[in-house]
């Protein structure tokens, strides 16, 4: 059995379909975000991070590096164990204890990653209800889509925010099965917004429990921070409030907030959870720190609406087909996965402006694009030369200009202005 050539033929594959992933060498530099120095063949060059999804900065805020710093001097690097075994640190205490107030709700769990809060949560819950049915959105991360899997429970996918599509289905369900609706606040490749309040109506309608990931909008909406359910006012209206802590809030890892009952049954019975050894303290108390910090401060969210709004009203204007979007993603469609990377190439090595493409799988063929996050710290200068280097990439290359075609899902939506909340969330 020639063991190797399975794996270079895998590899091998994804060459042939232009979807192979190459990872862009990056030092960033606190106190200078987005730029960054790049490697590649031997050479340093500065660049402009314009793809990060430290969205507000705040893995550079000195309080959180004030915290990360002493909790390591103080407490060392690493947690030391499980958090059955030893490794329930002080600081990730009152992380959770943080976490559950951000979201009104009466517990926390953290865990090592995003991926690994959605996957253990979401399977754990399904599996421990009877003869659960499980109603995801058909864009949801593949977080979601691995703990759905991992459940064991039988799953029906509902067309992307589509109501009547999942009335339907919990209709034929019935009111008395379980039934746990998964779904995101905001979908990070088109920018898009769930119908929170009308899926909690129908979740009330036909007695279903609802799950929602807010790995994307914890940090840059709401009045403290809390996302698009606290922004909308819906967050008692959702049993789950997933989120991470490595997007907004610039560090790492993922949590869940909800019922005691329900968050103790996780800590309990997932295996994600009881298996790996937690976050160290300086982690806890670096992600504590933001937390609090974008609890008290609009600052942060004010600005990056602001940039990011502008990033889209400037390269629209210029002709470049910017793809629809509610939120601070800034799309921008190419259409074809070989000028994607090309393009993103191109940007790097002309430009010094990073972009990272988006191919299929992440997203459906034919709708390969840039997506474009930009920050507090993306100056209007900057927005102005990414228009001027975007513009000479699309006319080198041949990239199609004029309106993006809006995805299938997303018809019915316009590019419109972000949503304020009167606290500046």
């Amino acid at each position: 059995m020639e063991y190797e050539r399975f794996f270079s033929e895998a590899i091998e594959q994804l060459h042939a379909e232009r979807r192979y992933r190459v990872f862009a060498d990056l030092e960033r530099v606190a106190g200078e975000f987005p730029r960054a120095i790049w490697r590649s063949e031997g050479k340093a060059t500065e660049i402009t991070v314009w793809c990060s999804n430290d969205y507000l900065g705040m893995g550079q805020h000195p309080e959180v590096i004030a915290a990360m710093q002493a909790a390591a001097a103080n407490m060392g690097a690493g947690a030391g164990g499980t958090r059955n075994i030893s490794g329930t640190n002080r600081p990730l205490v009152e992380l959770e204890a943080e976490l559950a107030d951000l979201h009104g709700k009466e517990a926390a769990l953290v865990f090592t990653s995003g991926f690994v809060s959605n996957e253990a949560s979401i399977s754990t819950i399904a599996r421990l209800l009877p003869n659960a049915l499980v109603l995801s959105d058909e864009l949801n991360h593949a977080s979601m889509i691995e703990g759905v899997r991992r459940s064991g429970a039988e799953k029906k996918i509902f067309k992307h925010n589509d109501l009547a599509h999942l009335e339907s289905l919990l209709a034929a369900a019935g009111r008395e099965r379980a039934k746990l609706i998964v779904f995101e606040s905001v979908y990070s490749m088109d920018g898009d917004i769930a119908p929170i309040k009308e899926i909690a109506d129908l979740a009330d309608k036909y007695n279903a429990m609802t799950y929602i990931d807010e790995v994307h909008a914890v940090g840059m909406y709401g009045a403290r921070g809390g996302g698009i359910t606290e922004r909308e006012g819906l967050a008692h209206r959702i049993d789950v409030i997933e989120g991470t802590l490595a997007k907004g809030f610039g560090v790492i890892g993922g949590y869940i907030t909800g019922s005691a009952a329900v968050v103790d049954a996780i800590r309990s019975y997932a295996p994600g959870f009881i298996f790996t050894t937690a976050l160290p303290p300086a982690i806890a108390s670096a992600a504590t720190a933001s937390i609090r910090h974008l609890k008290r401060s609009n600052t942060e969210r004010e600005a990056h609406q602001r940039q990011a709004q502008r990033t889209k009203n400037v390269l629209a204007a210029a002709g470049l087909p910017v793809m629809p979007s509610q939120t601070h993603i800034v799309p921008l469609l190419v259409g074809d996965p070989e000028l994607c990377k090309r393009a993103s190439d191109w940007l790097l090595k002309k430009h010094r402006v990073y972009i990272q493409p988006i191919n299929y799988p992440t997203v459906p063929r034919g709708t390969e694009r840039l997506r474009i996050t930009p920050t507090p710290f993306h100056s209007d200068a900057l927005i102005d030369a990414l228009r001027d280097a975007l513009l000479e990439t699309w006319d080198a290359l041949g990239i199609p200009f004029g309106e993006a075609e809006q995805p299938a899902a997303a018809r019915s939506e316009r590019i419109i202005p972000l949503v304020v909340s009167k606290s500046g969330g």
